[in-house]
């Protein structure tokens, strides 16, 4: 019999009461079914698999595409008492097979994999030694080309199920839509639809687009107005540390974050944000995802995000804890214009990918008919200046590449240094003896790490170098040699994304993409993008729109968006409301039609009133607007 869910959240969590739907997911996988969980950013998923996790005697294997919230989620399980452990891109191959080894031999509750590493052999045979009960698989919206982020080696998740029959599937995402939603349970096999939604509509939170021209000028009002703690969403790198800098000279507390900045920099920004030191946190994308706080008061987008989804989750780090909440976008046309050269550039062409891909062979030394499944570290910035490409296309095509299946390409994220000592003493001894060096670094580290013949540990190599009276360098080559002599398996730090081949090398003219798929991603980017154009141009309730788009019809107006409030609503005559009222019935009696092709009917003098009187005719049910977000009667 499994444990009480309710005696294991108390015992490990600490709260009294799940929150809505986790007890009937958690219920559900207890009793062997398939389960796809839609609950909204801080809606508590990671409980819906950790609490089942500690209610059965085997192993729960998390599927993950970021190594930064694995790492975080396995430090926090750990400081509970809860044994996990991760394994992602980067490791090298001895520090996996010992992680492998101790979840065979059932030290671990929860082992967390990325998809990439489902790809290996040795993942697959070593997988099929565990006592694995549950499945759970993260970020499920990465397995549906229908989606925002589409990551192909989430479709290999699917192959597991021959290898482990029996064992339950959770999925869990915070965005996706009615097709997203139908091609998650489809791709990953379940035995029957079984959806778990909790809904998007956050009550709490107001939407706002406001229509700016002097963007930095509003955001100081907003900040001033809304106290605690913000999130302010750029678009570039250059834009977060100029947009801190100027909030700062403003006499604001603010700092700024994205992925160029080392992991060490980036997680001391993140605890000061976290623990109140600094009160708002200008970034790129690179920031958020898995971070639980809940009194984040605002969030305000500088710039329209890619699409919907992305906007969505971003916005929804505000007012987890249930108080009021405002997310914002700052908007003006040319921002809709900008997207769109965006868009058209994230998309190179074939020959663009394939001189790529020709400068990446060259930078990683293979040999053609070599390399598949070989990984090197590569940084971006410096592989571009060497080959004189734009640094914007390289980051373009690899994505192109991977998404093609010829690599694979992880995340940028730091990996500690760790060790393991797997040799008797005797055999230590011995090698002690004949490397003197080696002698006093393992000396320090038998004595700062007592677990270091157990299992991999994270080592501090500063602190080994201080006591051994040596340096870091000299630290780490005394451990490199002893890797190499397999008396100890070292995993060095590394802060480059790892870059892997799936295919052996080849010409650049053999590199073909399928038919089928690039084009299609790239007219499915333009559809949601269009998307979100359209939410921050239409005069509709802002909440309305979104539940919209997820799937959700009939839902009323929020009251607290900026249409709703009237903050962007012009003054419509009675006269000019018949008018416009008996002219847009028509159109749609005729077919279903989007905003600009209603708009497409009136004079450009009338664009805003017909956008104020399709907002009144949607919030009284008069009109509806369905999934591709055309109205119709």
């Amino acid at each position: 019999m499994p444990a009480d869910p309710l005696h294991i959240l108390r015992q490990y969590w600490g709260h009294e009461s799940f929150r809505p739907l986790q007890r009937d997911i958690i219920d559900a996988v207890l009793e062997g079914n398939d389960a796809l969980a839609l609950l909204p950013t801080g809606g508590g998923k990671s409980v819906c698999f950790q609490v089942p996790a500690m209610c059965r005697d085997g192993l729960t294997l998390v599927i993950s595409p970021l190594i930064a919230l694995m790492k975080d989620q396995v430090s926090n399980l750990q400081q509970r008492g809860i044994p996990a452990a991760a394994v992602y891109s980067g490791m090298n191959r001895r520090a996996v097979e010992i992680v492998f080894d101790r979840a065979a031999e059932g030290a671990y509750k929860l082992l967390y994999m990325s998809p990439e590493r489902l790809q290996t052999d040795m993942a697959r045979q070593r997988l099929q030694r565990m006592k694995v009960d549950l499945i759970a698989v993260d970020e499920a919206h990465c397995i549906s080309q229908w989606g925002y982020d589409f990551r192909p080696p989430y479709l290999l998740i699917a192959e597991l199920r021959p290898l482990l029959p029996g064992v339950p599937v959770l999925a869990l995402t915070a965005t996706a839509t009615a097709e997203v939603v139908d091609d998650i349970q489809q791709k990953l096999g379940f035995r029957q639809a079984n959806v778990f939604r909790q809904g998007f509509s956050r009550p709490n939170l107001s939407y706002a687009v406001l229509y700016e021209h002097r963007k930095r000028d509003k955001l100081i009002d907003i900040l001033q107005r809304v106290p605690g703690s913000s999130v302010v969403y750029v678009r570039t790198r250059g834009e977060a540390e100029h947009t801190a800098s100027f909030l700062r000279q403003r006499g604001l507390s603010a700092d700024y974050y994205h992925a160029g900045l080392s992991p060490v920099q980036r997680s001391k920004k993140q605890d000061r944000w976290k623990d109140g030191a600094t009160r708002i946190m200008v970034s790129t994308n690179a920031f958020g995802m898995g971070i639980d706080k809940p009194d984040v008061r605002s969030v305000v987008h500088l710039n329209l995000p890619d699409n919907l989804e992305a906007y969505f989750q971003e916005a929804g780090r505000a007012g987890r804890d249930g108080h009021r909440a405002y997310a914002v976008l700052l908007y003006e046309p040319v921002d809709a214009d900008n997207l769109r050269k965006t868009w058209a550039a994230s998309y190179p062409s074939p020959d663009e990918v394939r001189r790529v891909y020709q400068a990446l062979c060259s930078h990683a030394g293979m040999a053609i008919g070599a390399g598949m499944g070989e990984g090197i570290g590569i940084d971006l910035q410096q592989f571009a200046h060497t080959f004189s490409l734009d640094q914007r296309l390289v980051y373009h095509a690899l994505r192109t590449l991977a998404l093609e299946g010829w690599i694979a390409l992880s995340d940028a994220a730091l990996q500690m240094p760790r060790a393991h000592i797997h040799v008797s003493r005797e055999v230590l001894y011995d090698y002690q003896l004949r490397n003197p060096k080696a002698d006093v670094v393992t000396k320090v580290m038998l004595r700062a790490y007592p677990g270091i013949h157990n299992d991999l540990v994270e080592i501090n190599e500063f602190f080994i170098a201080k006591h051994a009276k040596m340096t870091p360098e000299e630290v780490r080559h005394a451990l490199e040699t002893a890797h190499q002599a397999d008396v100890l398996a070292y995993s060095p730090m590394t802060e480059l994304p790892a870059l892997t081949f799936l295919r052996p090398v080849c010409p650049a003219k053999e590199v073909v993409f399928s038919p089928e798929g690039y084009p299609w991603r790239k007219q499915r980017a333009e559809v949601r993008m269009e998307a979100a154009i359209r939410y921050a141009e239409t005069l509709i309730c802002r909440s309305i729109q979104l539940l919209a788009y997820f799937g959700e019809q009939g839902a009323t107006p929020c009251g607290i968006c900026d249409v709703c409030t009237g903050r962007n609503s012009p003054e419509v005559s009675a006269n000019q409301f018949e008018t416009l009222e008996r002219k847009i019935k028509a159109l749609l009696r005729a077919e279903p039609l989007n905003l600009e092709e209603i708009l497409q009917a009136f004079a450009p003098r009338h664009h805003e009133a017909v956008a104020a009187v399709l907002n009144y005719l949607h919030s009284e049910a008069n009109i509806s607007t369905n999934s591709q977000g055309r109205f119709h009667l």
